[in-house]
């Protein structure tokens, strides 16, 4: 098992930054790919960022350039630095991990609005 805790949301202007942070715990040693995803009013779940255990990074087409995915091991956190924040960013916002299952954090909001 691999608990999920997402922290960092919030309201933020347009061109503004927020960094989210996501705390796993439990069977941490398992754990193969971390990432975030987000859920906007009306839409599909869609792939924000993904890290290896290795540190290979891919980030989604929409958001290349302004966000950044990074992890320190030492705290078992994986963050996303988020800058040139857009109103389209405004989501819910989901950490991931996979093992040989996937778990998934409960959420944090973003809202980027003036």
């Amino acid at each position: 098992q691999v608990q999920l805790v997402e922290s960092g949301g919030g309201l933020v202007q347009p061109g503004g930054s927020l960094r989210l942070s996501c705390a796993a715990s439990g069977n941490i040693f398992s754990i193969n790919v971390m990432g975030w995803y987000r859920r906007a009013p009306g839409k599909g779940r869609e792939l924000v960022a993904t890290i290896t255990s290795g540190g290979t990074t891919e980030h989604g087409n929409s958001v290349k350039g302004r966000f950044t995915i990074s992890r320190d091991n030492a705290k078992n956190t994986v963050y996303l630095q988020m800058n040139s924040l857009k109103p389209e960013d405004t989501a819910v916002y989901y950490c991931n991990a996979k093992t040989i299952y996937e778990y998934w954090g409960l959420g944090t909001q973003v809202t980027v609005s003036s």
